[in-house]
């Protein structure tokens, strides 16, 4: 078990020996563009239009998004989105029209919310991270609505069916979304099972004013709601307590590996989470793990590399599959569930408290 305690810098002496092929100077340099394409035509409403009509009238969409809008630019963005592959220019590019490969993107793009969205600033602010001229935290901050959205687009392209499947075969009435972002899960959830209620908990304040809005647009106002607080706080706060000794299903997605973040605490977090929630008897918890070292994998996959990078920037530690389920029974819970969840090296547990 001493594995638990692992110092936050720690990985494996041969950890980056088993690297796939190396990625060219044109690839780095191309896709690092390219990510910012997609995510301006992601927050101009853009992939919105296409997904819905694959065909999209640029002097039209222009005058629709306002006066304020630079056509120029609008068009000079969708012309590298083009050079990229994404879409097709035709009549005097003035249609763009979606390729295959522009569905596939759209599919993909909370990864680039997560990461241009979310931590553009940490990534270039690395060098000054390694010198000591900036703090995470303090100089150097995630956007953590951008963070949240980017997990929302990903969890509704690619994780809600396998989790729909999952809870079909739980009996809950009331369920608690730890690290719950804009509550978009949770909202999910509840709408499709009538009678159940929901609770939403993020610590982040942004993150939690775009989950009231997702709420009301659902019109979910009366069986969920969303709650600024500290996941293993929340009980000791009156203002929820209620709230909180009525959930029976306990859910988190992607949030662990911040709360095994310190060492100390590390042994004890899901005892004290069990704590937390004292009537839940189940937990379906899923989060992003360390790759193997002897993945043996020729290419990288999506997301990975941002995701290790983001967190050993920000100091903190990720943790093996056999890591979390040491943790598991050490407090108790016995999964009668392992499914893959979507992103790579993501697994998804449904866990019993006994």
């Amino acid at each position: 078990m001493t594995v638990l305690n692992t110092p936050p810098t720690a990985l494996p002496a041969d950890w980056y020996g088993a690297a796939p092929a190396p990625i060219g100077v044109d690839q780095a340099f191309n896709g690092y563009v390219a990510a910012t394409v997609v995510h301006t035509l992601d927050r101009l409403g853009v992939l919105d239009r296409l997904a819905a009509e694959p065909r999209l009238d640029i002097p039209d969409f222009v005058r629709g998004a306002g006066p304020a809008v630079r056509e120029r630019v609008v068009r000079e963005v969708l012309r590298a989105a083009a050079v990229c592959g994404w879409l097709r220019l035709e009549d005097d590019a003035d249609i763009a029209v979606l390729t295959d490969a522009g569905h596939e993107t759209i599919r993909m793009r909370g990864y680039f919310t997560w990461a241009v969205g979310g931590y553009s600033d940490v990534f270039s602010g690395a060098a000054r991270l390694a010198t000591g001229e900036a703090t995470f935290g303090a100089d150097l901050l995630r956007d953590e609505a951008m963070v949240a959205l980017g997990s929302g687009q990903n969890d509704r392209s690619f994780m809600s069916g396998t989790l729909d499947e999952v809870l079909a075969g739980i009996d809950f009435r009331t369920i608690a979304d730890l690290g719950s972002g804009i509550s978009a899960r949770v909202t999910r959830v509840v709408g499709a099972r009538p009678g159940t209620r929901g609770l939403g908990l993020d610590i982040s304040g942004p993150a939690t004013e775009l989950g009231h809005r997702t709420i009301a647009e659902a019109g979910l106002q009366d069986r969920v709601r969303a709650v600024q607080a500290d996941v293993l706080d929340v009980c000791h706060r009156d203002a929820h307590r209620e709230s909180i000794a009525e959930v029976d299903t306990v859910m988190s997605f992607f949030l662990l590996h911040d709360l095994l973040a310190d060492p100390v605490t590390r042994p004890h977090l899901f005892t004290r989470l069990r704590e937390a929630f004292p009537s839940a008897r189940t937990f379906v918890l899923a989060d992003t793990m360390l790759r193997p070292d002897a993945e043996g994998s020729a290419t990288l996959p999506v997301f990975s590399l941002g995701y290790e990078l983001a967190h050993a920037l920000m100091g903190v530690p990720l943790h093996t599959k056999e890591t979390y389920e040491e943790l598991f029974a050490a407090a108790g819970l016995h999964p009668v569930r392992t499914v893959p969840f979507g992103t790579p090296h993501s697994w998804l547990y449904v866990l019993e408290a006994r």
